[in-house]
């Protein structure tokens, strides 16, 4: 029984056509399907499942929900077991309430955020196949990014009413999903405040990250590139196209991995993502930053500060 991966991200945009034009052309993804609602299904070219991010017409960008696929169809029903246990409420959609995904487990983690867990999803396969593969196909536009990473929520903390929703996903994403814990920062006195932590389920770094704000919310949606170089010229790219850069081409001390960041049309941010860092393993210290070097965590070049990084998000 288990969680394997993360599955897709339905993400919120207030002009399909500009975000299609974007993930499409800047990160190189493929529009899979599109239903009667007007919601776009893509997929990357390396990910065999028929899409991994959802674009849904809205006056408001940011996240939907997020999904995670488990092992098995039966894992769903031990997983509701258990999180209705924890005293969080779940709801089991039947198959195709989803287009071309079997049924899912629906609820909210602490924070409030929408999750949803589901073991059957169509496999159209890879752009290079499975038999004799190239590595990489003729047809990659863009950045050509290679497959959904991982995301950042935002959630909300504040000491002042003893409101730590980040330490409080901790130990339902430990307890009931058993993920680990890889880094984490703490601050306040005596380092008693959870502020920052990562989980992962597998061999990455991590799966899943929760980042401090006022409100809930969604930092960003990340995809897998091979390499500093390709972080590069995923940058370029960007420039060529016109699209917002956050943060140019850096390494986070967190994770150690190299990233640029950006938006998307709507404003929803977007990181390209390289290097393993590290071997995850459950057995493996905790990687823990302190107040005082904590920014050197996320920007690990400069070490400065940069409100814009933490105070905009959708």
């Amino acid at each position: 029984m288990g969680i394997l991966r993360i599955g897709h991200v339905s993400m919120r945009v207030m002009d399909t056509e500009a975000a299609r034009k974007h993930y499409e052309n800047v990160l190189g993804m493929k529009t899979t399907m599109e239903d009667k609602h007007g919601n776009l299904y893509l997929k990357c070219w390396d990910e065999w499942d028929k899409f991994s991010v959802i674009l849904t017409p809205a006056d408001q960008a940011g996240l939907n929900h997020v999904a995670y696929k488990v092992e098995q169809d039966a894992d769903l029903d031990a997983f509701q077991k258990r999180i209705e246990a924890y005293g969080i409420h779940t709801d089991m959609l039947p198959e195709g309430n989803l287009p071309a995904t079997g049924r899912m487990l629906r609820f909210h983690i602490p924070s409030g955020h929408e999750m949803r867990l589901y073991a059957q999803k169509e496999c159209v396969g890879t752009e290079v196949g499975s038999v004799n593969p190239d590595p990489w196909p003729d047809n990659v536009k863009g950045a050509g990014v290679k497959w959904l990473d991982h995301l950042a929520l935002v959630c909300e903390l504040n000491p002042q009413s003893n409101v730590n929703h980040i330490a409080d996903n901790v130990k339902f994403f430990t307890d009931c999903l058993d993920f680990h814990l890889s880094e984490q920062g703490l601050v306040g006195p005596n380092a008693s405040i959870q502020a920052v932590a990562f989980m992962f389920r597998a061999t990455k770094p991590h799966d899943i990250a929760f980042l401090p704000g006022p409100k809930a919310g969604v930092h960003h949606i990340s995809f897998f590139l091979d390499s500093w170089h390709d972080v590069l010229k995923a940058a370029d790219v960007m420039a060529k196209n016109k699209v917002k850069i956050d943060l140019a081409p850096t390494r986070h001390g967190i994770t150690r991995g190299e990233t640029v960041y950006f938006f998307d049309p709507s404003g929803n941010r977007n990181e390209t993502f390289a290097g393993l860092g590290y071997l995850a393993q459950p057995d493996r210290p905790i990687n823990t930053w302190t107040e005082d070097s904590l920014w050197r965590g996320i920007l690990f070049h400069s070490g400065e500060p940069y409100a814009a990084f933490t105070d905009v998000y959708t």
